[in-house]
């Protein structure tokens, strides 16, 4: 099976999506399953897990209703308040819905520090409980903070989003390099192969700008940590689905069969239990 473990669903409204700035007009649509279904299979994807872009557990319902509704969305990734003291009581509700699969929070809009709160790690020590993942997305300037952050949790399942946000466009690769290296030793810590035409120049960017970004999550993660995702529809404001596609499917045309299977459906089967 191959499985695009990171996309979006809205229907647009410009108080609750002020992120959508001015410049980014192609993103103030509705997106729904039944234009995604459509790309999925043109492209050869079984399936997809739907992942947060509000921060409310209104949006956890919205895309638990519509992955109820479509089977190809295998997944849903949520929001959930780990701040709050009835954290246990609501993964528990969150827990009967099968295709509730983990949580995030978008932390990279938020303060240094921010993973590091006592009160926030003491929700994410309720994640194990119910076998729930955790996506970490952040930017390359937390990612010291965000290792920091990982060790305290050894059993629980992380996955880095859209390689940590690396600046491609302002080419700041050797201080994303050395932050996100010592993850290596980190088994329980996965990555995602998403987000890469976002963050170089939308109008003007090139396969071989991302080469030595992949070369390195190869060499931090290896084969059995990392999985491909398309970040639509985010990935149109720089790249149409089939194009970003094209940047990961070339750059892994000389891996086997078996490696392949694996980054593009096997390890986000076994990451989020699909």
């Amino acid at each position: 099976m191959r499985i695009d473990s990171h996309q979006h669903f809205w229907k647009y409204d410009p108080q609750r999506d002020s992120w959508i700035t001015d410049g980014m007009k192609v993103l103030k649509n509705d997106f729904l399953p039944s234009e995604l279904k459509l790309l999925l299979e043109e492209n050869s994807f079984n399936g997809c897990v739907a992942v947060q872009a509000d921060q409310s557990e209104d949006e956890t319902e919205f895309l638990l209703e519509l992955a109820n509704q479509n089977l190809f969305i295998k997944g849903v990734v949520g929001w959930v308040d780990f701040r709050k003291k009835n954290i246990g009581e609501r993964l528990s509700y969150f827990s009967t819905h099968k295709k509730l699969k983990g949580f995030r929070h978008i932390v990279q809009g938020e303060p240094d520090g921010f993973l590091l709160n006592n009160q926030f790690q003491l929700g994410i020590a309720h994640l194990a409980e119910f076998n729930f993942t955790y996506d970490i997305v952040i930017s390359s300037n937390q990612l010291t903070e965000a290792f920091t952050f990982v060790q305290k949790f050894p059993n629980q399942k992380f996955v880095i989003d859209h390689l940590a946000k690396p600046s491609i466009k302002e080419n700041r690769f050797d201080f994303w390099k050395q932050s996100i290296a010592p993850f290596s030793v980190l088994e329980n810590v996965y990555c995602k192969l998403s987000g890469l035409v976002t963050e170089a120049n939308w109008t003007n960017w090139n396969e071989i700008d991302f080469k030595p970004y992949l070369d390195e999550i190869i060499n931090v993660f290896g084969i059995n940590r990392i999985m491909y995702g398309s970040d639509w529809p985010v990935c149109l404001l720089a790249a149409s689905y089939q194009k970003q596609l094209s940047v990961i499917e070339n750059y892994f045309q000389s891996f086997s069969d078996y490696e392949k299977e694996k980054i593009f459906g096997k390890n986000a089967i076994q990451f989020y239990n699909l």
